[in-house]
Formats: structure tokens, C-alpha cells, sequence
């Protein structure tokens, strides 16, 4: 815990998994690119950045947790980043992004003597806060050994290998992210039926979700969704499941419920996550 983690993005998640860190001993410098976001860290006693390179220690760590592609490229291709995390330094990328990026990514921090380690985020902004998150991870081995207990101050209840290639997990994250809209699509499709039919949806869902659909998001979409309680709008899904039907069509595999999905989200007809 001595020496300073960089940290780049403060959005809902980026958040709460920067407190845990803060709160397990870690020295922390952060950067948003909206600064007054990073203001409660602060006053807990982060370092601000003014720019994202000023987040990076030479040979340290730094951990980005940014919305989309672009952003991420943005903050790596930025001035004095990649430079200033020089020979051995990592970095530890958090957000979900397409394969090919991570891939194109890792390369280029190759090229500048630092590592690439994907470790995407399973988990809502309160599971960030309860330490409740499952992370998959993929990168060089030694790398991944460093920032295993990093991972696991920011709240991993779990962090499951995927390799040292680039992609991997990225890829199972997509992967996730997409039967979590599929069950949350089919529970709002299913338990509406059951109530024009005449069938209390609470008890429908209890009973499915105590038997055979025994998983964390059955029972809680399900109960959210039966109950109708309010379910915040999210521009995640469609992103995401655009992003597993373009690594789809790049590996010329069939995708056709990914196609009918992303459609379904295009046209507004949204699965309530």
C-alpha cells in the first residue's frame, strides 16, 4: 500500500470502487474530466489530477474506469501517459470495451515497456460498495499477480483468470452483460403475460426464482420488475450488446438473438436495467 495508484474515471461505479481504495490504506491521485466529481475523494485525502497523465506514477499503476472505447483511447493516447507509465508500469483497465480494442491496446503499451491488464467490472455501483463485484481478468501472469490484492481492495468478491491474451476478458464481460439484458428482457416479457393472464407476477417470480431460476439476476430483476419498482434507463445494454454482435461478425459467428436484441434496444423497446 505504498506506493500511489493512479485513478481515471469517477462515474457511478468508478466512484465507490475509488473509495474502497481509499479506505483500504491505498494513496490515491485521480482525474475526471469533469474535476468536481472527484471532490469527496479529495476531502478523504486523494491527490487530484489536472490532466490524466498526471495520474501516472512511472513504473506504478494506474487504474481507468471510462465509458466507451473512445474515452479509453482517449486517456491513453493523451499526452505523457503512456510515456510517463514507462517500463514496467501497468495498466489496469476496468471498463468495457470491445476485444479489439484491448488487443490494439495492449500492443501499443507493449511497444512503450508498460502492460496492459483487463479486469472489467461485474457489478452495480452498490455491489461496488458492499464489495460484492466479480471480475474477470486477462494480461501478462506476473502483472496480474501484482494487482490481484488491488483488485481485491476495491471490492472483487471474486476474480476469475482468463488468460494473458487481450480480449478474453473483455469478451466474457460482453458475454455477461448480454444474458443479463436477455434476462432481464424475457422477466419483463414473461411476468407481463402472466398478469394479462390473470396470474399475480410476485407469486409467478417467487416461485420460478426459489426453483429452477435460483440465480442472482432472475430473483432480483424479477422481483424489481413484478413489483414495479423503478429500474433506472441505462445506455449499457445497447452499447454492449453492440459491442458482442460486432466480436460476433468479426469471428464470422451467428448471432441472430444478439442481432434480434440490439434491434429490440434501437427501437426503444429496452430492457428495463
Amino acid at each position: 500500500m505504498t506506493e500511489n495508484i493512479g485513478f481515471i474515471g469517477l462515474g457511478l461505479l468508478g466512484m465507490p470502487v475509488a473509495a474502497n481504495l481509499l479506505q483500504a490504506g491505498y494513496a490515491l491521485t485521480v482525474y475526471n474530466r469533469t474535476p468536481e466529481k472527484a471532490e469527496p475523494l479529495v476531502a478523504q485525502g486523494a491527490l487530484q489530477a489536472v490532466r490524466p497523465a498526471d495520474a501516472v506514477t512511472t513504473g506504478g499503476i494506474v487504474v481507468t474506469l471510462v465509458w466507451d472505447d473512445e474515452a479509453l483511447e482517449d486517456v491513453v493516447k493523451s499526452e505523457d501517459f503512456l510515456e510517463r507509465l514507462g517500463i514496467g508500469g501497468i495498466h489496469v483497465s476496468m471498463s468495457t470495451v470491445s476485444p479489439d480494442t484491448g488487443r490494439k491496446l495492449a500492443d501499443l503499451h507493449a511497444r512503450h515497456g508498460s502492460v496492459y491488464v483487463e479486469a472489467p467490472i461485474f457489478g452495480r455501483p452498490e455491489a461496488a460498495a458492499a464489495r460484492q463485484l466479480w471480475i474477470p481478468i486477462a494480461g501478462p501472469q506476473e502483472a496480474k499477480e501484482r494487482v490481484r490484492p488491488l483488485l481485491e481492495a476495491m471490492g472483487a468478491k471474486g476474480i476469475f483468470d482468463f488468460g494473458e491474451e487481450a480480449g478474453s476478458a473483455v469478451l466474457v464481460k460482453l458475454i455477461g452483460n448480454f444474458l443479463i439484458v436477455s434476462a432481464a428482457r424475457s422477466l419483463e416479457e414473461a411476468l407481463g403475460i402472466a398478469e394479462r393472464g390473470g396470474v399475480d407476477p410476485t407469486a409467478a417470480v417467487n416461485m420460478l426464482t426459489s426453483t429452477l431460476f435460483t440465480a442472482p439476476i432472475y430473483q432480483n430483476y424479477g422481483k424489481m420488475i413484478a413489483e414495479k419498482s423503478s429500474i433506472s434507463e441505462s445506455k449499457i445494454p445497447q452499447k454492449d450488446v453492440g459491442l458482442l454482435l460486432s466480436a460476433a461478425q468479426n469471428a464470422q459467428v451467428p448471432a441472430p438473438l444478439s442481432s434480434l436484441l440490439l434491434d429490440m434496444l434501437e427501437n426503444g423497446d429496452r430492457s428495463r436495467t
